[in-house]
């Protein structure tokens, strides 16, 4: 009741009355009411509120999204199609993330690293699947894909 009555307070003490009289002062007993008082309650708090409140909500909205959606995308995408990367060789920085997309519509594929600096290994790749690969540490590294040998990917990590 505290935080309505706080909430109330705010928003009613702005109402004037023509003659400059408090039309709605719930902490104040003693002022002067006139014949045409406006009644404020929660619910017309809020209705009287209501754009910049949406405009509020949509902005907030929109701006997680936005983060969300930064969080969720790859920095680089490669794809794995012909049995070659492509590209064939990028240069990205330390604790970015790749991912590795197998675009071919038959061919299984399966990218690993060995490093004595950083290994990964993906597994099997079914075709259409996508792979993220995080480099935490700095150097050259091969992408290799262990079905196709010919296949390799080289990834410079500042």
């Amino acid at each position: 009741m505290a935080a309505y009555e706080a909430v109330n307070g705010l928003l009613t003490r702005a109402i004037q009355a023509p003659r400059s009289t408090l039309l709605i002062a719930p902490d104040n007993p003693a002022a002067e009411r006139t014949g045409n008082e406006a009644q404020m309650n929660f619910g017309t708090a809020l209705w009287r509120a209501r754009r910049p409140l949406a405009v509020g909500m949509t902005a907030a909205a929109l701006i997680g999204l936005g983060t969300l959606v930064g969080l969720a995308l790859p920095e680089t995408s490669i794809s794995q199609k012909g049995r070659e990367f492509h590209p064939g060789e990028i240069t990205i920085k330390r604790g970015d993330t790749v991912q590795i997309v197998n675009d071919d519509g038959d061919l299984l594929h399966h990218a690993y690293i060995d490093s004595p600096k950083f290994s990964f290994d993906s597994g099997d790749q079914e075709p259409g699947s996508k792979t993220d690969i995080t480099f935490p540490v700095a150097g050259d590294f091969d992408v290799l894909c262990a079905i196709h040998p010919k296949m390799r990917l080289v990834v410079h990590v500042q």
